[in-house]
């Protein structure tokens, strides 16, 4: 496996002490949640609670409004941040020891409960949520274990669509109106930078990941490419194509594949400034690069741009396209 390749999840699943749940169910009325199939999405009833269809079609009664939340994925951290809800516990960001970099001062204080690679189950027992947002999780018996504790709900789909989760969150949470107008704002402000692009419209972008072990390149059906796509810039070579991974690995014989219009490329443990271009510069294959030739290559901050993303994300990206792009 490439070192540019994420590996594939390995869940930390600790025993969960029959005791420590039942302690969690006392302390929160709505903490111990379930599936619920007689009820329509968004249903509220009368207890204060209402019952929401995630991502997965399981339908989970949540409370009317969840102040003490656990996030389980970097997208469900940036959902939720910008929904204004602060969260009580995250798992670490790819390649990150805590939240991801974009979203360090807004995190300040959460406490983290897991990593990428899946929750510690007696941590997020000890952070007593009252809804558990579980991003892309797959695996039945963490969810199991995780409904014991709090209602729990899958929020990112298998098109990973950072605007679907958003608004699923933001009907979690109790937060729709605003994930509405956060997804209004995001319209009028891709509307503006492509008015604003002029001779780039249209352009040919280029977005790779860094590491000293090698590059990899993003294709179609991962965040950065559907924000791309937003735009209506175009992708060279293989990044026109879905992918296999969320990155795809590329040989020092194939830099070419980095090619286009113009380069943005990071690590995911920086944000910016970490000498990527230079580090490059040294290669012949990247000096023939036609957006090197052009002065068109910009370090960016990988943990937000070639991670997972969400709605923070999008915009970010926006304000860094239209900085290199837009004179």
């Amino acid at each position: 496996m490439s070192p540019n390749q994420s590996p594939a999840p390995r869940r930390t699943v600790r025993p969960l002490a029959a005791v420590a749940v039942l302690g969690i169910c006392a302390l929160t009325a709505t903490a111990c949640g379930s599936s619920d199939s007689g009820a329509a999405s968004g249903d509220t009833d009368t207890k204060g609670s209402r019952t929401v269809t995630d991502a997965a079609g399981t339908k989970v009664t949540v409370p009317a409004d969840p102040n003490r939340v656990v996030v389980l994925s970097e997208m469900d951290l940036d959902s939720s941040l910008t929904l204004g809800v602060k969260p009580v516990g995250l798992t670490a960001g790819r390649g990150q020891k805590g939240a991801p970099a974009y979203l360090t001062d807004k995190a300040a204080g959460i406490e983290v409960v897991g990593a990428v690679t899946g929750p510690d189950i007696e941590k997020v027992v000890r952070a007593a949520p009252d809804v558990i947002l579980a991003g892309q999780m797959t695996d039945t018996q963490v969810l199991s274990q995780l409904r014991k504790i709090a209602p729990t709900l899958v929020t990112v789909g298998d098109d990973k669509d950072w605007k679907k989760s958003l608004s699923l969150t933001g009907e979690v949470l109790g937060r729709a109106n605003e994930a509405d107008a956060f997804l209004a704002d995001y319209d009028t402000k891709v509307a503006a930078l492509k008015a604003d692009l002029g001779a780039e419209a249209g352009a040919e972008v280029s977005v790779a990941r860094y590491s000293p072990q090698g590059s990899a390149v993003m294709q179609q059906g991962v965040f950065i490419s559907d924000v791309l796509n937003d735009v209506g810039f175009t992708r060279p070579g293989i990044q026109a194509e879905k992918g296999e991974g969320h990155s795809t690995p590329i040989s020092e014989e194939n830099l070419a594949e980095l090619d286009g219009d113009w380069l943005f490329i990071g690590t995911l443990t920086s944000t910016g400034g970490s000498g990527v271009v230079g580090r490059l510069s040294a290669e012949p294959a990247y000096q023939q690069l036609g957006a090197v030739e052009a002065g068109h290559v910009t370090e960016i901050d990988g943990s937000m741009w070639t991670s997972l993303g969400g709605a923070e994300a999008a915009v970010n990206v926006l304000a860094d396209l239209r900085k290199a792009m837009v004179k």
